[in-house]
């Protein structure tokens, strides 16, 4: 396991030979799984690293923990056949979760580097300072440590600036955008989104009865301001969504001039603007202007999620917000999150600590050399039938079939052989992006990726729409 290569993906190939080892108990009932120790001392790595492993499987559905028992694995007789439903997002998680699936859809960026170690000594260490109470104060909307961390790297000016009552943080970022669409009244209204956009974020919008208008970028990424002048001159938009950095899965970087562009427009207008966050941190080349930078702050929300920095230990979503604070703090109140505040004081300690920053440093380097892989990758082999943005962030390279394709025949095709992509029309509810598909460069190892590119490859000759 500690091999000079495996050591850099340590819990990747832990989390892989766990899916093996549920495989081959695939369809008994409740199986016993080995236990941390027993891992740890088997394969040769921490048991931090195992924790990590056993912490992606449970959020995935596929284990669950017994107190003073151990993991267990779910019985699942099911999972080793296709899905044969027809909602195609459906059966991208479903088909994902099988058992020896190279996973080409998924977009987990903290994966490259596992943070887990830091955060639990961190919370071993809180939990000897603060013992547990009978009945510990309630904060509704967030530990305020955190709360006072993230208001601080936030804030960049006396203008500029937010409390740690200006942050709300809930147990996941799907309720904190639920809340969202309560306090603003999104119900039957216009929202604005740049497109491709998140699949979770448009069908949120889209069964909460937002009516969504797709605002796409252009093919080199840059940010259509004339499209977006049309659409504010023609409609009553309630709400403006902006990506803050990089804009994913695309993988592009607007320009400053296109943000101050935009920013300008949106000004002239009276319309909320929501900054999507999520992947602030992670682009290769982190400077450059934010719409918080430019925009009043007034009609500024942020939102984000430390999962895509921190990895699933750290799931919760927030909001900042200047304004609408009784509102929030009733959504707060209605929802009752219960979440630790141990491990959102651990969270706390790595961003005023600096630990957070050394970690996105590394972060950052290990996906951008994943990434420069792929592309070479892609542009050996596929650069007659693909073509592809040069990511500047994240851990998704967003390419588009040079020739007509029927890309749902191409997804189901590379079923067969085990390999899952996300297709592009999940990221559009208006049928944009059909010849697009995303694709993950952190899954795996070089023979994986390569086999996987070979595969996408047959699969697209042999689907040609003629």
């Amino acid at each position: 396991m500690k091999g000079p290569r495996e050591t850099d993906f340590a819990y990747q190939a832990v989390y892989r030979y766990l899916i093996n080892l549920i495989g081959e108990s695939a369809g008994e009932e409740h199986v016993r799984l080995p236990s941390l120790r027993q891992l740890a001392e088997r394969l040769n790595v921490s048991i931090s690293t195992i924790q990590y492993a056993y912490s992606l499987l449970e959020k995935e559905g596929r284990v669950y923990s017994v107190a003073k028992s151990g993991y267990y694995a779910w019985p699942a007789p099911a999972i080793s056949t296709l899905y044969c439903g027809n909602d195609l997002l459906e059966s991208v998680y479903v088909n994902a979760r099988r058992p020896g699936m190279l996973v080409l859809s998924s977009d987990d960026p903290a994966l490259s580097q596992p943070i887990d170690s830091p955060l639990l000594l961190l919370e071993r260490e809180l939990l000897r300072q603060y013992p547990r109470q009978p009945q510990p104060n309630s904060q509704p909307c967030g530990e305020w440590e955190l709360r006072l961390a993230l208001a601080a790297r936030y804030t960049t000016s006396p203008v500029r600036c937010w409390h740690a009552d200006d942050v709300y943080i809930g147990a996941d970022l799907r309720g904190v955008l639920e809340m969202l669409i309560a306090v603003l009244d999104l119900k039957d209204a216009t929202v604005i989104v740049e497109s491709p956009c998140d699949w979770a974020i448009l069908r949120l919008l889209r069964s909460a009865g937002v009516r969504v208008i797709e605002w796409s970028l252009l093919a080199n990424g840059s940010l259509h301001h004339e499209r977006l002048e049309e659409l504010l001159e023609a409609e009553s938009v309630r709400l403006v969504m902006v990506s803050s950095g990089v804009n994913m899965p695309h993988g592009s970087q607007a320009s400053d001039d296109d943000r101050e562009i935009v920013a300008r427009l949106l000004s002239r207008h009276d319309c909320w603007v929501l900054e999507n966050d999520c992947y602030g941190e992670l682009g290769f080349e982190p400077d450059g202007l934010r719409f918080r930078d430019l925009l009043d702050p007034e009609r500024l929300m942020v939102f984000s999620t430390f999962e895509k920095v921190i990895g699933p230990e750290a799931p919760y979503g927030y909001l900042l917000s200047r304004h609408l604070s009784a509102q929030w703090q009733r959504q707060f109140l209605l929802r009752a999150f219960r979440l630790s505040p141990i491990r959102q004081k651990a969270i706390a300690r790595l961003y005023s600590n600096g630990r957070i920053d050394q970690h996105l440093q590394v972060l950052r380097r290990r996906l951008k050399d994943s990434k420069t892989q792929m592309i070479d990758l892609l542009g050996e082999r596929m650069s007659d039938a693909l073509q592809f943005v040069d990511p500047e962030g994240g851990a998704t390279v967003w390419v588009r079939s040079l020739r007509r394709v029927d890309v749902h025949r191409v997804y189901q095709r590379l079923l067969k052989h085990q390999v899952v992509v996300a297709p592009g029309e999940l990221f559009s509810l208006q049928g944009l992006h059909a010849q697009h598909m995303r694709l993950s460069h952190s899954f795996g190892s070089d023979h994986d990726l390569a086999t996987a590119l070979g595969l996408l490859g047959d699969a697209l000759r042999l689907e040609l729409i003629d």
